[in-house]
């Protein structure tokens, strides 16, 4: 059975959308089989960086959650427009206020999310399944982080940042996950990368995987599309690459 890989933040607004798009969308380039899952149901947004944002989807993650269809009815295969060797199948989650509101209200039962999970893996044959976390701590994201075999924590440089992310590794470490990494985003340049990683390897017992540093091109593509793809040598596009090297390594 293929892998699964969350990547998750304590809070909102640390990229860590984009940085699942691109390193999912950099798998299926070098060839697998790979799966994305946009378990932030109160404010999905994944699907929007692979272009499906104003498609007419027939069937969302939320209708899978209410048993309304198969979970693997709700795959969108977005290789072809990606034009990746391996697939890439996108499990995009309802951007509609009434789906929303009713999951904020209703909820739903966590165990059919994990059951959704294994399923994915078996019937599509998937390398790696990527879940794209809700930001914070929930029972829904402990599920997401349990039954994760690589963990990649995302954080900016921000206090608030540092103290989250604290928690969300003393609560990982405790499920045993057997590869965990952090991901610092939008680092300002004047931070040499060596000093930082040093840092946060210090502070947290936790090895870096990759140091993005804040780039006016990645904020004026604005999440429209897959980064990797339209700026292949950026630098963030190599840290990508540095990235995924964690990800295949034994």
């Amino acid at each position: 059975m293929g892998k699964i890989v969350s990547v998750h933040s304590f809070r909102g607004g640390t990229g860590k959308s984009n940085i699942v798009a691109n390193l999912s969308t950099y798998c299926a380039l070098k060839g697998a089989k790979v799966g994305v899952i946009d378990t932030d149901i109160q404010s999905p947004g994944v699907h929007i960086i692979f272009g499906l944002g104003n498609k007419k989807l027939k069937y969302t993650l939320n209708d899978y959650l209410y048993k309304k269809c198969k979970i693997d009815d709700v795959a969108v295969d977005v290789s072809k427009q990606l034009k990746t060797k391996g697939n890439l199948y996108m499990f995009p989650a309802a951007l509609d206020a009434n789906e929303i509101t009713k999951i904020l209200r209703e909820g739903y039962e966590v165990s059919t999310m994990s059951e959704g999970f294994n399923e994915i893996l078996d019937k599509k044959n998937l390398d790696y399944l990527f879940i794209d976390t809700h930001p914070g701590l929930n029972e829904e994201t402990f599920l997401s982080i349990a039954v994760s075999d690589i963990l990649f924590v995302v954080l900016r440089s921000d206090e608030q940042d540092y103290l989250g992310t604290a928690v969300t590794l003393e609560i990982a470490k405790k499920f045993e996950i057997p590869k965990i990494f952090l991901i610092l985003n939008k680092i300002l340049p004047k931070y040499e990368k060596k000093d930082i990683e040093k840092k946060m390897q210090k502070a947290f017992h936790v090895p870096p995987a990759g140091t993005i540093y804040y780039s006016e091109e990645f904020a004026d593509l604005a999440s429209k599309e897959v980064f990797i793809l339209k700026y292949p040598e950026h630098a963030f596009s190599k840290t990508i690459e540095q990235i995924y090297g964690h990800i295949i390594e034994d």
